[in-house]
C-alpha cells in the first residue's frame, strides 16, 4: 500500500493545482461566451432559451459523469452515441408492448449496462485497448440498430410518466436537469470522498501499485465501464421523451460531445487526474457555444465542427499538464 500511496500522491497533489487553474480558465471562459452572444442576441437569456440549454447540458453531463470516472481510469467509451441511440429504440419498443414505464426503464438500463460490461470485460479480459474496442462496439450497435428496427420506434402509448422524463419539471427546474444534477453529485462524492474514488484515480495514475497493493485494478475498471452503460441508459429514454420517438440516428456525434467535454474539464485521457466540476464546467462551454451558433444564425453544422476542435486543443494542454507533473 506504500508504493500506491507514495506513486500517486505527488501527482494529484499538482494536477489538484492545475485542475483548479483550467477550471478558473473555463469559468473565465463560459462567462465571456454568455455576455457576447447575449450582446450580439438578447433572447440568449430568456427564459425558454436557458431552459433548452439546461435540458441539452443534462443530456451530456449525465453521460459524463460516467464518462470522467472512466477516463480517470486511462480507459474510454467510444460507443455511448451508438448506445443511446438503440437505448431509445429498446425502451421505446418495450413501452408500446408493455405500457410500464418501469418496464421500460429497466429494459433501456439492462440493455446499456450489458453494454457497459460487454466493453469492460472485452478490455479488462481480451486485454484489446479500449479506443479499439469500444470502436468495435460502436460499429456493432450502429448496425444492430437497423437489424432492431428500420425506422423511428415511434410512442404508441401515450403515457404521461414517460412525457415528463423530457418535458416535465420539479418546481421550476427541468426534470432532467434534477436527474443530471443527481448522478453529478452521486459521482464527485463517490470521487472525493470515497475509498473507491480514490483507488480509480490510482489505477489511472499507477495500475501496477494498484496491483502489487492487492487491489484488483480490472475490477474498477470494469465498475467505471458498466456505470457509464447505466448513465448512457438514463441518458437515452430522456431523449427518446423529449423526440417523442426511439431513433436510429439519435446519438450521433454525441460521444464527441461527451469525451470533448470531459477533457476541455481537466481529465487527463492519460488517467489518474480529473473533476466532475471541471467536467461540468466543459459542458456548459460547449452547450452555450452549440446555443450561440443556433439563435445567431450561423450554419449548425458548425455543432460538430467546434468539438473537434475542442479535442485537439484539450488534448494538446493534456500533454502540457503532463509535462508540468513530470518536472
Amino acid at each position: 500500500m506504500s508504493e500506491l500511496t507514495q506513486s500517486s500522491a505527488p501527482r494529484r497533489f499538482i494536477g489538484g493545482q492545475l485542475l483548479g487553474s483550467s477550471q478558473l480558465v473555463l469559468g473565465v471562459i463560459l462567462a465571456v461566451l454568455c455576455i457576447a452572444i447575449s450582446i450580439a442576441a438578447p433572447q440568449f437569456y430568456s427564459e425558454a432559451n436557458i431552459i433548452a440549454i439546461l435540458r441539452q447540458c443534462a443530456l451530456v453531463l449525465i453521460v459524463a459523469s460516467g464518462m470522467t470516472m472512466l477516463i480517470i481510469t486511462a480507459e474510454v467509451d467510444l460507443s455511448v452515441g451508438a448506445s443511446l441511440a438503440f437505448v431509445g429504440c429498446i425502451g421505446m419498443a418495450v413501452l408500446n408492448s408493455t405500457h410500464s414505464l418501469t418496464l421500460g426503464l429497466l429494459a433501456a438500463l439492462a440493455f446499456s449496462g450489458a453494454v457497459g460490461l460487454f466493453n469492460g470485460l472485452v478490455v479488462t479480459r481480451l486485454k484489446v485497448n479500449s479506443l479499439i474496442a469500444t470502436i468495435g462496439t460502436m460499429m456493432m450497435l450502429q448496425g444492430g440498430v437497423y437489424l432492431f428496427t428500420r425506422e423511428a420506434v415511434q410512442n404508441h402509448h401515450r403515457l404521461a410518466g414517460f412525457t415528463d422524463l423530457g418535458a416535465g419539471y420539479i418546481g421550476p427546474i427541468p426534470l432532467p436537469v434534477v436527474v443530471a444534477a443527481l448522478i453529478f453529485a452521486l459521482a464527485a462524492a463517490t470521487l472525493r470522498f470515497t475509498t473507491l474514488g480514490r483507488y480509480l484515480y490510482a489505477v489511472g495514475a499507477n495500475e501496477r501499485a494498484v496491483r502489487l497493493s492487492g487491489v484488483r485494478s480490472q475490477r474498477l475498471k470494469l465498475f467505471a465501464f458498466v456505470v457509464t452503460g447505466l448513465c448512457v441508459g438514463i441518458a437515452g429514454m430522456i431523449l427518446s421523451s423529449l423526440m417523442n420517438a426511439g431513433q436510429p440516428t439519435a446519438g450521433r456525434g454525441f460521444e464527441l460531445t461527451v469525451i470533448a467535454a470531459v477533457i476541455l474539464g481537466g481529465t487527463s485521457l492519460l488517467g489518474g487526474r480529473g473533476s466532475l466540476l471541471g467536467t461540468l464546467l466543459g459542458v456548459l462551454v460547449l452547450k452555450v457555444i452549440d446555443n450561440g451558433i443556433i439563435i445567431l444564425g450561423w450554419k449548425q453544422d458548425l455543432q460538430m465542427v467546434v468539438p473537434g476542435i475542442v479535442i485537439i486543443l484539450a488534448t494538446y494542454l493534456d500533454i502540457v499538464r503532463n509535462r508540468a507533473n513530470v518536472g
